[in-house]
């Protein structure tokens, strides 16, 4: 078992979770991955905060079971729809790469405490409880870390679909980040998740997601919507458009919102945009009051329940 030294409790911990501190996502991109070190007796022993860690949510298989009306209530973990196995063999079929993913979206998925400690290998995450998901993480080696070109911070629906966005050292004249990312990349999975920078362009922001959804699905990607976790528009508009879409094109949903609401101030630092800092020690009952470690490991189900669920159609 990981043991972490008690200088990076101190310095990630406390400062990450009481919101103090800015969000280390927005430096991210250009700061040296750190392994993980370990953990004192002293901390195994010390009593642990009020909210328990829950345990391993159970995987879904591909369903129709209906959905719940609202939103909140849907689950962090996505139903999977036969239609999505179709997309995903569809996908197969036309050269994609079945153990690749690419993300879209803006600084909480494009920077690097985003899923990237899972390329950098075991010593910088502790699966804890959740050691079953390192076949996911071997699985889709070499995507975790990888930087796409449709995700970047400050990104929304405008800057993914505009070419004047797009990164001319890789992508071709013309081409949109998202249509250069499919290129380069040819996933068979996209994690999609942004929304902040357009809380009060509500209409702007569906527009843009339901062109970003057409091209995925036109090039038989499946994609996996998330909720975000701040309410910055104060109706919960974004969440309500990103969940409504999921629906209507029978799209995994991975309601994020949901995972974080049990955590001290519902995950997020004093702006209540940001999320609490931690590292991926998912066998940490102080370092899982954060709201980062569990985007981390829901994303991580997400992807696998996906996986799984479209491979087991007949």
């Amino acid at each position: 078992m990981k043991r972490l030294l008690l200088p990076l409790i101190l310095l990630c911990l406390v400062p990450a979770c009481t919101g103090g501190e800015s969000n280390p996502a927005s430096t991210a991109s250009s700061a040296n991955p750190q392994p993980m070190a370990t953990r004192t007796a002293s901390i195994m022993t010390s009593t642990p905060s009020p909210t328990e860690t829950p345990p391993p949510t159970p995987l879904p298989t591909a369903t129709t079971t209906p959905l719940p009306d609202t939103w909140q209530d849907w689950p962090v973990i996505p139903f999977v729809s036969s239609r999505m196995a179709e997309i995903y063999l569809q996908g197969i079929e036309a050269g994609n790469n079945p153990l690749a993913f690419s993300k879209i979206g803006d600084g909480e998925i494009s920077t690097n405490w985003f899923f990237s400690p899972f390329d950098y290998g075991p010593q910088f995450y502790d699966l804890g409880p959740y050691s079953e998901l390192q076949a996911v993480i071997d699985a889709f080696a070499g995507s975790f870390a990888r930087q796409s070109m449709a995700a970047r911070p400050g990104f929304g629906t405008v800057q993914v679909l505009d070419p004047m966005a797009a990164d001319y050292s890789v992508c071709d004249y013309g081409e949109t980040p998202l249509e250069c990312e499919l290129r380069l990349h040819q996933p068979s999975f996209a994690l999609i998740s942004m929304g902040t920078s357009q809380c009060w362009r509500a209409e702007e922001f569906e527009t843009g997601m339901r062109e970003i959804l057409r091209i995925l699905l036109e090039h038989s990607v499946v994609p996996i919507l998330s909720t975000k976790g701040d309410n910055l528009e104060g109706n919960h508009r974004i969440n309500e458009i990103i969940v409504e879409l999921a629906q209507e094109h029978q799209i995994p949903l991975w309601n994020f919102w949901l995972a974080i609401q049990p955590l001290p101030r519902h995950g997020l630092q004093l702006d209540l945009e940001h999320l609490t800092w931690a590292t991926t020690d998912l066998d940490n009952p102080q370092i899982m009051q954060c709201a980062w470690p569990w985007r981390n490991l829901t994303a991580l189900q997400a992807l696998e329940a996906v996986w799984k669920a479209v491979r087991s159609q007949p």
